[in-house]
């Protein structure tokens, strides 16, 4: 018999979050982070490097270069991606808001899988929750339908998930893979053929995004679900045991032909892993979620004892479990562990029916005190900059970015304005009475979350972009050289700041000094390290105009060079 589930459930509790209020959530929190800013340092311009390569038939697809550099990020699926948007999209749109046109909808698809997994999950019979002596308890529909709703809340509340979650990289491409697998496994009993064919697309998606291990080990716990989940009963099992199987070989025959298995687990006890920056990092990047998920896992830890009985319990924490291996055990901790967000949202989705009144309360509090005053410090800080009072707060921005220029755009400061007002009316609809709906205690820290990310991609987006992209730096060395410039010779270059050179400046890049346009070319820009490495012979042709600094970091400079007559 399986133990009494500890969900307590009232129908009027079981009410779902109004459709157009969770869409306009979700779109306005994908949006933002997408639309409207430039590419970003590292990442996100030296995965629009190697796209714009592809398209324009510059780089093998299978084998990608830019300028003889290949990338150092696992994967091609991303790439293959951004290529395809900038084929097949009107050339007239700007190139780098079309490559993020397909992670735009990945991002949708992962909270999409996510909200649909976690319904699918309570559908169960061992989530269902107590039934009552004289009726009156949730319905399954309705109480699945609230605890997905607030699944997807606690996905959108994870702090983690927005930077990494709208970079056009193999990170997001990961993620969206992993919620189709976890969609798959959860909605094998309920939508078969929808599920079939999301386990094979994501374990081949997940395989070229540069995790064929991981799609492994999934596909895994997937078949063993298949063979062993008792309750309720999976028809065709053996049938579904085959296509787990024939998606994970597809993935690993694809991974083989084209080179994607690689060794990267690292010690982490000799290869100097930090420990206190991995337990920060353990901390913060699933808050709030991960508390709730480790009530959920001792509110329902009898169930946890009979997994076979329980996938909804039994199957979050399996992927979650991976990828918390995975951010131990590899260089890249956290874009290992933003796979483990699907699965964390749904347990603490699972915690929602299990608590007091004074809990909720508790959560309720705490992270509307949190947000409430970091978007007072993003206002303050912003009118500091746009009117300079008061003083310090624009005087630090000065300090930290020479340079930078205050600008005042009025659709996003009126977006701005929204956000506030609707976090305004959020935060009056759970402080004037208790709300019955058992999604309430993720209401206050997903539409925090999303204020913030609203406030930080519009009043200090310009502040962002000048930190964070490669225009200041460029056009700071454009400053230098004559505007009459076509060509100039590059020298230590990566792929990220040959890819900024290109897009931000009209020259003609020309990489090293021994190519045939050394004749023509008059002009170097080289970074430090690479120049001090140079043949004196071949260094004493060239003559130092200037040591250009990034204007947000002293440290960082390129030098620019001219042709000794």
């Amino acid at each position: 018999m399986n133990p009494p589930s500890p969900a307590i459930v009232a129908h009027n509790a079981a009410r779902s979050l109004p459709r157009w209020i969770m869409l306009l959530l979700c779109t306005i929190y994908i949006l933002a982070g997408f639309v409207g800013r430039e590419p970003w340092r590292e990442v996100d311009m030296t995965a629009f490097g190697y796209m714009q390569a592809m398209a324009q038939g510059e780089s093998s697809w299978l084998q990608p270069q830019l300028d003889g550099m290949v990338p150092s990020a696992p994967g091609l699926l991303q790439y293959w991606l951004g290529a395809w948007a900038l084929q097949w999209l009107p050339a007239a749109m700007p190139a780098d808001l079309v490559v993020r046109l397909p992670f735009i909808l990945l991002l949708a698809l992962t909270l999409l899988c996510t909200w649909r997994a976690v319904f699918n999950l309570a559908r169960s019979p061992g989530a269902q929750p107590v039934a009552f002596a004289f009726g009156g308890e949730a319905s399954p529909t309705d109480y699945a339908r609230a605890l997905a709703d607030g699944g997807l809340l606690a996905l959108l509340a994870c702090l983690g998930l927005a930077q990494l979650s709208h970079e056009t990289s193999h990170t997001l491409v990961q993620l969206s893979a992993v919620s189709a697998i976890f969609f798959a496994a959860a909605s094998m009993w309920w939508q078969p053929k929808l599920s079939a064919v999301a386990a094979l697309i994501g374990t081949l998606a997940l395989t070229l995004a540069g995790a064929p291990s991981m799609a492994a080990v999934l596909g895994a716990g997937a078949t063993a679900m298949a063979l062993c989940i008792q309750t309720p009963k999976l028809p065709q099992r053996y049938s579904w045991t085959a296509w787990w199987l024939l998606s994970l070989g597809v993935a690993a025959a694809t991974s083989s032909a084209l080179g994607l298995w690689e060794y990267r687990l690292i010690n982490p006890w000799v290869q100097g892993k930090d420990w206190q920056s991995l337990a920060r990092l353990l901390m913060w990047f699933s808050w709030p979620a991960w508390p709730l998920s480790l009530w959920a896992m001792w509110r329902w830890r009898w169930q946890l004892q009979r997994p076979a009985h329980n996938p909804h319990v039994a199957w979050p924490l399996w992927l979650w479990a991976t990828a918390l291996f995975g951010t131990i055990f590899t260089q890249d901790g956290d874009r290992a562990l933003i796979l483990a967000l699907p699965a964390i949202a749904a347990l603490a989705a699972f915690a929602l029916p299990t608590f007091k009144r004074s809990l909720a309360a508790l959560i309720d509090w705490l992270t509307l005190f949190f947000f409430s005053i970091s978007a007072i410090t993003m206002w303050v800080v912003w009118i500091s900059v746009q009117t300079g009072f008061p003083a310090k707060p624009a005087e630090n921005v000065q300090r930290l970015a020479i340079g930078f220029e205050p600008s005042f755009a009025l659709f996003p400061f009126l977006v701005a304005l929204a956000a506030t007002a609707a976090w305004l009316l959020l935060v009056a609809w759970r402080t004037r009475r208790h709300r019955a709906a058992i999604w309430k205690s993720l209401a206050v820290p997903a539409g925090g979350t999303v204020l913030g990310w609203v406030l930080l991609m519009t009043l200090w987006l310009p502040m962002l972009d000048y930190g964070r992209s490669y225009a200041p730096h460029v056009n700071a060395v454009a400053q230098v050289m004559p505007k009459h410039v076509q060509c100039v010779h590059t020298l230590g270059f990566n792929a990220a700041l040959t890819t900024a050179f290109r897009f931000h400046t009209p020259w003609k890049l020309e990489s090293g000094l021994n190519t045939a346009a050394g004749t023509t070319c008059n002009w170097l820009i080289a970074t430090p390290a690479a120049w001090s490495a140079m043949d004196s012979a071949v260094a004493a042709q060239w003559q130092l105009v200037e040591q250009v600094a990034r204007p947000t970091d002293r440290r960082d400079h390129l030098l620019v060079l001219r042709r000794a007559p």
